[in-house]
């Protein structure tokens, strides 16, 4: 009897760990080298996807928290009709990098992979990745310029060249939101960095 109790604790235990371990949103949003050392498989994942694509960790580390605020789950708030009953989603945008999904089916045929979702960090980091590097070949933003580049992503690639963003106020200020919190992003990882590349066989 004592046996079977410790086994089914045992059980709890391990499936609260993963469940832990696997929880989306980190405790410091705003602060990546803690993001980094809480998760650190997700500093593995931004990092070859900047390495893929060329788009700097602290960038695409500031696009996620932007448009999802680490949450695996999220999704744009329902409209409502006559203010009160829940209606349609304003657009298809889900998961850490908030992609919809025409754009992410156009990701997963360029790169050939099938099987990416929007819920898992590693491809999403690999999207976004993908996606500033596609706006500097299509809009020649340089890699590294966060408000122009963020621009790209919230209004996509025809409305930048039309510059829609000269009469979209909201974009105007999410994307100089993204070029502060990139800016802190890279402050921060510049203390932390050789230490989280010397952690090469932490899991969690």
């Amino acid at each position: 009897m004592q046996k079977k109790i410790l086994k089914n604790n045992l059980i709890y235990f391990i499936i609260f760990f993963f469940l832990a371990s696997c929880s989306s949103v980190p405790k410091y949003p705003a602060n990546a080298c803690k993001i980094f050392s809480q998760k650190y498989l997700w500093y593995k994942h931004t990092k070859k996807s900047s390495k893929t694509y060329g788009a700097p960790v602290h960038i695409i580390l500031a696009f996620i928290n932007k448009e999802s605020g680490f949450n695996r789950w999220a999704k744009p708030k329902r409209t409502r009709l006559f203010k009160v009953v829940p209606y349609k989603r304003p657009s298809s945008s889900f998961g850490y990098s908030q992609a919809v999904k025409k754009t992410w089916e156009l990701y997963k045929t360029e790169t050939d992979n099938p099987l990416a979702l929007r819920t898992r960090f590693k491809d999403s980091v690999m999207f976004i990745g993908w996606y500033i590097s596609k706006t500097n070949k299509i809009n020649k933003i340089p890699l590294n310029d966060s408000y122009r580049q963020y621009l790209n992503y919230y209004l996509g690639w025809g409305n930048y060249a039309k510059k829609v963003y000269k009469t979209d106020k909201k974009a105007i200020i999410f994307a100089n939101s993204v070029k502060k919190q990139s800016n802190i992003y890279k402050s921060q990882l510049r203390e932390c960095k050789k230490s989280l590349d010397r952690n090469k066989y932490i899991i969690f």
